[in-house]
């Protein structure tokens, strides 16, 4: 093996649990499927070659596998649980979280991966075409289609002026089942 994957393995593990915390939720499930992700890539990091992507990208290809597993393997949801009474910050702050999470819910699988992709891991337009083989024009059109359709949920849901940086909230686009 010319080069290890995993020389870093900190600043990966991270980016792998924000992407996976950014599709699932925050918490113990985020946790499983993040660990469950570096699993694999230690079994299969000789497959890794350095000429086809970057170590963030290889990873976080993996991670979206056991998304897909954990999402097909989780059972519905009997209703939303209540939540306690908050102090009105972080009583707006879950709420533009669940409107952000609710909007990107809305939107198809595509436009949910390109936001997970962009806003969860934090990859760059190439990073995203290489792990969806897209060019990055390509990338960046169907990101910008994305947010606008994003935009246009979130309007429909009375919020609005939703910034990029809002997305970027980790767990803020958890998907449902």
């Amino acid at each position: 093996m010319s080069h290890d994957p995993l020389a870093d393995p900190e600043p990966l593990i991270r980016r792998v649990y924000s992407y996976v915390a950014y599709r699932i939720g925050d918490g113990p499930d985020a946790e499983d499927v993040t660990s469950t992700t570096i699993e694999r890539a230690l079994r299969y990091r000789s497959s890794f070659d350095p000429r086809k992507g970057r170590p963030q990208s290889w990873l976080i290809g993996i991670a979206r596998s056991c998304v897909d597993d954990f999402l097909r393997g989780r059972p519905l949801p009997a209703g939303d649980v209540g939540e306690p009474a908050a102090s009105d910050e972080l009583e707006s702050e879950a709420l533009l979280r669940l409107s952000v999470g609710a909007a990107v819910a809305a939107l198809g699988d595509l436009d949910r991966e390109l936001i997970a992709l962009r806003y969860g891991a934090d990859l760059s337009t190439r990073q995203i075409g290489e792990l969806l083989a897209m060019k990055s024009g390509a990338v960046d059109v169907a990101l910008h289609r994305a947010r606008e359709r994003l935009r246009s949920e979130l309007a429909g849901l009375g919020v609005g002026g939703v910034s990029s940086a809002a997305m970027t909230v980790r767990g803020a686009a958890a998907e449902p089942s």
